[in-house]
Parts: C-alpha cells; structure tokens; sequence
C-alpha cells in the first residue's frame, strides 16, 4: 500500500506496490506549494529515485525484512510544474510511491551572531 499524504496535502500522483524500475507521471501544482515524494519499500538493496523537474535525486536503503518509508519534501524552484519521478530498484525490493502537493514546511531561521570587537 502506497505511503498515506498529511490531511492537507493533495494527491498529485501515486504507484502501488510493484518491483524494478518505473516513472511516475504528476500533476502541476499551485505557485508556492511544495512537491511531496513519500516512498515506501521492504526488500534489501538500494532505490534511486529523481524527480528531474527540479533537479532533484536522492538514494533509499531497504532492509530485507523491515518496511520503511520516507517522505521528502521539496519547496524549491520549478516545485509547483508537473513532471515526472523516475525510480530505479532491483529486483529485490517491493516499492510504492505517493506523490503530493502541500504548503512548504516552516523553516527556523537561523540566528547570526557577531562577533565582539
């Protein structure tokens, strides 16, 4: 079963349970939202996922005999076009993928000191 989005993020695309390698088509969003890639898997090896409309791929390790899911959230330049996630997975590993839309997350901003003279 593909990972579950927060109540106030929207479904922008989704992959069932499936195993190797697959794209994955999603929808365009609103100016400003952030684009939402939660995977989950169970199965040893490494997936790779890239999501090129923003120029963004990231690794996930599986273990053979644990589910893990992982959720990354994008809020940078182009986050809000429609595209396409690419994922490459061996054999190994059973994976499904949900894709959303949401508000980006508030960041603390950090405190700059000075120093003394």
């Amino acid at each position: 079963m593909p990972p579950e989005l927060d109540a106030d993020e929207t479904l922008a695309g989704r992959q069932n349970a499936t195993v190797g390698n697959a794209s994955i088509d999603f929808d365009k969003g609103r100016k400003g939202d952030a684009l939402i890639v939660a995977v989950r898997c169970r199965g040893a090896g490494t997936v790779k996922v890239a999501v090129q409309s923003v120029h963004v791929s990231f690794p996930l390790e599986c273990l053979a005999d644990q589910v893990s899911t992982t959720y990354n959230e994008m809020g940078v330049s182009g986050a809000d076009r429609g595209g396409v996630v690419s994922v490459e997975a061996p054999s190994s590993v059973h994976w499904s993928m949900t894709i959303g839309r949401g508000e980006p997350a508030q960041e603390e901003t950090p405190t700059a000191t000075t120093p003394s003279s």
